[in-house]
């Protein structure tokens, strides 16, 4: 008797999906950790993680809290950097980096100069690039700058990419970029999850002894090169006429680290009554601060993502955002950088109560804390350790189409149960003619359902990744 030896899988010739992961700032480090985490602790992976340190201090905070130790320290920080010089020092960094380690796959995070130039390290080795926060776009060349070339360019790079809401994924879909796409919801989600605490103790003396209970305090961030100038004074102009015109209100500002930005802070804000400047915060102690406040003005895109989580309505101190979901969910407006129009909106939710909790009860569109989860599903399928895909984030159900092969297995499975109830009630009425599986079309039966979908909706639906698997 033949016996035939049962056909190796991936996962016996590869053992494990060997994952580099790469980022040097401290968003990145956030949004990465819990990612980090998810790696480590999964069996079929082996994560090492390499920080460039483009920001030295602040992400070296972020690893301690979350527990995570870089491998590879590039350690690239010096006075006075620029863009170029950081590229130049990344790209040379990582040539030893990805010799020594041999990765399967290069994982980068959103849109720094760490960001671009390791995809494009990666991408001279002719390793594939995992893309984490992909597809934001303002579609303004230079607005933020550099990040939204940055992110495109890491997009023409990538093999996969984890976009965060279905609108991300439309964005690369418009770019001609649709394999290897996940919508997985943002990993920032995942990280607050990790740090916000009910009862947590501020170690920062200010915010130890500011009192939550009885004063409303606003998070104030501004730090945006394209902010620099005119609209970086005219926020704080209106800071000012804030200030002064609410008594109970305090603004906590942890200043960023730029000489220009804490130059001009000082300037304009160190004698105005209940303005706080303080020094960058770590991110347990942020992630708390966002979580007692009342509400954060900002330039930043994370606390666009971070604060709606926690309930906190948030105003955007920029002319556009690359995050347009939580505009149109009612969690984020965009108040811009005009000194009047910054103080007219945030007078009218410290005075509007129905308007202040229309946004703080609007819902996240931007994650449910399983983000991590899905991107270690995602790459296992990638390399076929599993068949199956994550499931996608944000899609309701009426979005989410099968495949033929899914459908064909769905509906044979549906006939066998109907003819098992058939067999044991005979008075049951046929309802349809018994579909014949030899001859039926599932690929165009799905088709005909999208198209008659589309006629009753008036329009095209959202992308969905069955456009190309049929």
């Amino acid at each position: 008797m033949k016996t035939t030896k049962p056909e190796k899988t991936m996962k016996d010739i590869m053992g494990k999906i060997h994952v580099l992961a790469i980022f040097g700032t401290r968003p990145e480090a956030i949004k990465m950790a819990p990612l980090v985490r998810a790696l480590q602790q999964n069996e079929d992976m082996e994560c090492v993680v390499c920080v460039t340190a483009q920001h030295r201090e602040m992400l070296d905070q972020v690893m301690d809290i979350f527990g995570i130790q870089a491998n590879y320290d590039l350690d690239i920080m010096e006075p006075n950097q620029t863009l170029a010089t950081i590229t130049e020092k990344v790209l040379h960094g990582l040539d030893r980096v990805l010799d020594e380690t041999l990765p399967d796959l290069v994982l980068v995070h959103g849109d720094t100069t760490t960001t671009l130039a390791a995809a494009l390290a990666a991408f001279y080795h002719k390793i594939p690039v995992g893309h984490v926060e992909a597809g934001l776009r303002t579609f303004e060349k230079y607005s933020p700058f550099p990040e939204e070339i940055n992110r495109r360019l890491v997009g023409q790079i990538a093999s996969l990419h984890f976009t965060p809401t279905i609108r991300n994924a439309l964005n690369l879909a418009h770019e001609r970029i649709e394999k290897g796409v996940y919508v997985t919801g943002n990993t920032v989600v995942d990280a607050i999850r990790m740090t916000v605490n009910p009862d947590y103790v501020f170690r920062d003396e200010t915010l130890r002894n500011l009192d939550f209970r009885n004063n409303r305090v606003i998070l104030l961030t501004a730090h945006r090169r394209e902010n620099y100038g005119e609209p970086m004074e005219n926020i704080f102009r209106a800071v000012v006429r804030l200030a002064r015109k609410y008594e109970d209100v305090h603004f906590v500002y942890p200043v960023h680290m730029s000489p220009y930005v804490r130059g001009k802070a000082h300037e304009m804000l160190d004698r105005v009554p209940r303005v706080h400047l303080i020094d960058p915060l770590p991110v347990d102690e942020m992630h708390n601060l966002i979580y007692r406040c009342f509400m954060v003005m900002t330039d930043s895109g994370g606390l666009q993502e971070e604060a709606p989580g926690l309930g906190k309505p948030v105003l955007v101190l920029r002319r556009d955002t690359e995050r347009p979901e939580a505009v149109e969910a009612g969690t984020v407006k965009l108040a811009g950088v005009d000194q009047k129009s910054i103080f007219d909106m945030a007078s009218q939710l410290l005075d509007d109560r129905i308007a202040y909790v229309k946004m703080a009860r609007a819902v996240n569109p931007y994650g449910d804390g399983k983000a991590s989860e899905r991107i270690v599903q995602a790459i296992a399928h990638y390399f076929a350790f599993t068949r199956e895909r994550p499931e996608t984030f944000g899609l309701p159900d009426i979005y989410d189409w099968p495949t033929a092969a899914e459908l064909r297995e769905r509906m044979e499975q549906q006939q066998a149960e109907e003819e098992a109830k058939k067999d044991q009630d005979p008075d049951i009425p046929d309802e349809e003619k018994p579909i014949d599986f030899e001859t039926f079309d599932a690929a165009a039966f799905v088709k005909s359902i999208k198209e008659e979908y589309e006629k009753q909706k008036g329009g095209a639906r959202p992308w969905s990744y069955t456009d190309y698997l049929l």
